[in-house]
This record gives C-alpha cells, structure tokens and sequence, in this order.
C-alpha cells in the first residue's frame, strides 16, 4: 500500500511578501476559535462549530501538528494552511488506496478577497515540492464556492472530479509536480 510520505516537520517559518507561516502559538487560540465557529466561513465548509462546544475541546494552547501552518499577518492570526494526507475513507482519491497529501486553506473572513490564500498557498507548496518532491498533491472545495475554486485553478490545480459530500456538490483537483 502506498501513501503520502511523511512530512519533515517542523519546518522553518515560512516568509512571503506578506505573510508568515509558521507553528501555533498560546495567543493563536481566539483567532482559531473565531475562524471555526464563524458562519461566514462555515458556509463554506458543512457549518460552523458551535462555539462553546469548540472552546471546550480545543486545547488552552494550540499544539502544532504535522501540516498545520498557521498564516500570521503583523504578528496575527489571518487563517490556516494545511497539507494533511487525504481520508480514505472520503470521496476523491488519485490511488486507490488514497493517502494523498491534500492542501487545504481557512481565513477569517475579514482577510477574504486579498490574495492571502493564494500567497500562503503558494508559500506551502513550495515548501511542499521540496520537502517531498515528485508528490502531487490534491484539493476539494465545494463548488458554490467560487473565490476558493479561483484560488485553486490560480495555484495550478486542475479538476478531477466532482462528488457530493457535506451536504453539497465538491470540486476535487490534483496539482501535478512541475
């Protein structure tokens, strides 16, 4: 059975133009909050948590895990990038046994429509492509959402197909190494 090597992790914080992606810290915990109890952004992803019941279970300090990056603005939280291996047990899959690594991007709704996901994006894939050359890597994102496909097609990701999951029709895209 193949599956998506292992990440070197940490890495080393990442800088773009903008932009910092790096490991959780204590002062992240509120902006984590916010972003998966917003309804904004739970529009978008099968709904908002409810939000005592996610402050209860999320850690009084945010430990990092193996590709979660945090992308900081100015010494904030803005939104997270991810670079999980993909569920097998989800829809979408490049090998049958899946495993993929799959990219991922959350911003709190007063960064949306800025360029920051395709910056940090970018930022993780490159970063990505070295840590773990010749891996493809996947995407999905439901289809009503138009900003987040743009992003995708703008980060080179190319359809695959297209599956109902959470409630919703979902885009699924690979990204081919260059």
């Amino acid at each position: 059975m193949t599956e998506a090597p292992p990440l070197p992790w940490p890495p080393a914080p990442i800088r773009t133009a903008r932009l910092l992606l790096r490991e959780p810290l204590p002062g992240d915990r509120p902006a984590i909050v916010e972003l998966f109890t917003s309804p904004e952004v739970g529009t978008h992803i099968g709904g908002a948590r409810p939000r005592e019941e996610f402050e209860r279970t999320l850690p009084d300090v945010p430990r990092g895990r193996p590709g979660l990056l945090v992308v900081d603005l100015d010494g904030a939280m803005i939104g997270l990038v991810t670079l999980d291996p993909r569920d097998r047990e989800r829809p979408g899959h490049l090998r049958p046994e899946g495993g993929e690594r799959e990219l991922g991007y959350l911003f709190l709704p007063h960064a949306w429509g800025r360029g920051y996901a395709t910056e940090a994006a970018t930022a993780a894939l490159d970063w990505l492509a070295t840590a773990l050359p010749g891996e493809p890597v996947v995407l999905s994102t439901r289809t009503a959402n138009t900003p987040s496909l743009r992003v995708a097609r703008r980060l080179g990701f190319t359809e695959v197909e297209r599956f109902h999951e959470y409630g919703a029709e979902q885009w699924f895209g690979v990204r081919h190494p260059h």
